[in-house]
């Protein structure tokens, strides 16, 4: 299997509290690898160290390395805005532009990254909402705020938006936990569908979830990696005591 990203010897710190802890873990193209743990073992942490997000909160530190396609996105010569277009990022709770439309929201990026052609943005808004199971429910509302959508589908929307600069990876942190069943469903079946053309990486802490969505999984705790794996050993015979504890509801 091709390796996609790589993190060697990863630490992320806030101020002088130690969140990361000598993190290595490869993460393989195309294909689904979940993160599991319990609230506050650096799930989300760890993601966010992936796209550089880490570093924009005051006072936070990495070191180590992050490799993409084998470029260590830590560089001093790596934009981090490159690095964000590159591996797109899908949060928690839906965040649609609420000034922008359906269209627009989708658009965004696109325009600063200077297409102007009004065809060619025509073409991508609607391609990726297609890849988002979303133009049928609001190709004759584009026009409409993002946020007049439902919640299962502004995190759609958020998606399509993340898929219209083409990225190579997308971090999902814990995209549905906001939602109900009905759109759940509909977020792991289209994460199903976007594994054929992207690598993603989710964060999720429903182990049904994980267990149903990803090839790998990767359980934290106290900022360190545990145990990683395909998700099929890891959930039936686990080779490490913590992993087995947690996944068998004995803490967490």
């Amino acid at each position: 299997m091709k390796e996609q990203v790589k993190a060697l010897h990863l630490n992320a710190y806030f101020g002088g509290f130690h969140a990361l802890k000598d993190m290595n873990i490869i993460i393989e193209e195309k294909k689904v690898t979940a993160v599991i743990g319990p609230s506050g073992c650096g799930k989300s942490t760890f993601i966010r160290c992936i796209n550089r997000l880490h570093e924009t909160v005051p006072g936070a530190k990495v070191t180590g390395q992050v490799l993409l396609d084998d470029k260590d996105i830590y560089a001093p010569d790596v934009d981090p805005i490159d690095v964000r277009r590159k591996i797109g990022m899908v949060f928690q709770k839906p965040n649609p532009f609420p000034l922008l439309s359906i269209y627009d929201n989708v658009a965004a990026g696109l325009k600063l990254n200077g297409i102007k052609n009004k065809k060619r943005l025509d073409e991508i808004v609607e391609k990726t909402l297609r890849m988002a199971a979303l133009w049928d429910e609001v190709k004759d509302k584009l026009d409409a705020s993002g946020i007049s959508l439902s919640g299962g589908q502004q995190q759609r929307l958020c998606i399509a938006r993340c898929l219209a600069v083409e990225p190579e990876v997308i971090l999902f942190d814990e995209p549905c936990a906001s939602l109900d069943p009905i759109s759940t469903r509909k977020i792991e079946e289209l994460i199903a569908e976007l594994e054929k053309d992207y690598t993603i990486i989710i964060v999720t802490h429903n182990m049904q979830q994980a267990s149903r969505v990803s090839d790998f999984t990767a359980f934290m705790y106290l900022g360190e990696l545990i145990e990683y794996g395909p998700t099929e050993r890891i959930f039936t015979v686990p080779k490490q005591k913590r992993t087995e504890e947690y996944l068998s509801g004995k803490f967490g």
